[in-house]
């Protein structure tokens, strides 16, 4: 699962990847890896996995991954093949979530692509062509689905009828995700189609150092832009948070942060967001081996979560032994969590809940 970092020429996005592929320096479990020159492995900062570290004291710690692709500035006429509008559509396209930074700062020795800084017309520019691409897709489906259609054929009447939907939502200027569906809708036409303008979408409004705690107006203009999109809004001083990654020091960066009034980077935010963003989960396995962070997605059952580690846990699943999150941190060990009765056994059909500490029994 990864999540694609979009936007126009100049407004941050390679800095915001360069600054994710230094959040190492955030703190000591934070690495990052290059599988591609523009994808990056980072890892999800979660408190909880070091509280788990200090109680098992294990040999090694694993957190949670989440992928990011830093994605070339997408420019007017990108669906029609201008500038790198193919490949850039064809990387959004694999991607499940986009990050679209959209530059929300006042600077004359920085040139923005259009002249001037704004917004909401920045996010336009994209949605544009991104909705003109879903629209090239919905219409080449309608030209099969009309003619099943004309023949009386049920299903396809109700397929068309979601796609028509679809196409009015577009030609109006909507993205798919502000389009409503009813769920079956959804999950039987539209879904299958993978239209861009569907996947989850965080904007991320790139600010000064000064608007990096409450933000602009060019932040309220996003907000109230988005407000009936379904999508997430995160204020980002994408300059600020490079400098404060340059820091060797644990504590320097924590004065920095002080200083300017945030309790964390906001990078981390950033990358949890991503990871919600994804409709994904962690769950833990705790031993003095490994304390590990596994991902799944929310509503994974417990065979699923167990076919994670190894498929052989999936086939062979007998049950999970389960311990919340919570109780372990507060009963400190295993050991006492099971005196305290609040270890549980789980069957098949359980789902597994975030933070859950988690052993499977199984036999292959």
């Amino acid at each position: 699962m990864k999540a694609g970092i979009v936007g126009l020429p100049n407004v941050g996005k390679s800095t915001l990847f360069n600054c994710l592929s230094n959040a190492k320096a955030q703190s000591a479990n934070f690495p990052f890896c290059t599988i591609e020159p523009n994808i990056g492995v980072v890892n999800v900062p979660d408190p909880r996995i070091k509280r788990l570290e200090e109680l098992v004291n294990p040999e090694r710690v694993q957190p949670a991954t989440v992928e990011i692709v830093d994605i070339a500035g997408l420019v007017k006429g990108a669906s029609k093949g201008e500038g790198l509008g193919n490949q850039f559509l064809a990387n959004i396209r694999e991607t499940d979530a986009i990050l679209h930074v959209l530059r929300c700062f006042d600077n004359d020795n920085i040139v923005h692509v259009d002249g001037s800084i704004d917004p909401i017309r920045d996010k336009e520019t994209i949605d544009m062509e991104l909705q003109l691409k879903d629209l090239e897709t919905v219409e080449k489906k309608l030209e099969k689905v009309k003619r099943a259609a004309k023949t009386g054929n049920k299903e396809a009447q109700k397929e068309e009828a979601a796609l028509l939907k679809a196409k009015a939502g577009l030609e109006a200027g909507k993205s798919i995700r502000a389009v409503e569906f009813t769920e079956d809708e959804h999950k039987e036409f539209i879904k299958p189609l993978q239209f861009i303008t569907d996947k989850p979408v965080m904007y991320v409004c790139n600010v000064n150092e000064e608007a990096a705690v409450n933000g602009n107006a060019h932040v309220d203009r996003v907000r109230e832009a988005v407000k009936d999109e379904n999508a997430e809004v995160l204020v980002l001083a994408v300059g600020t948070e490079a400098d404060i990654t340059e820091l060797d020091d644990y504590e320097e960066r924590q004065m920095f942060l002080q200083d300017i009034g945030l309790e964390e980077p906001g990078s981390a935010k950033l990358i949890r967001g991503a990871y919600s963003l994804l409709n994904l989960q962690t769950y833990f396995t705790a031993g003095v081996k490994e304390v590990r962070a596994w991902t799944i997605p929310i509503g994974a059952t417990a065979p699923q979560a167990a076919g994670v580690i190894h498929t052989d846990f999936e086939k062979g699943f007998i049950r999970a032994e389960v311990i919340s999150y919570n109780d372990f941190s507060e009963l400190g060990s295993e050991a006492k969590v099971k005196e305290a009765g609040k270890m549980r056994v789980e069957g098949k059909d359980y789902v597994v809940q975030n933070g859950d500490v988690m052993h499977f029994r199984f036999n292959v």
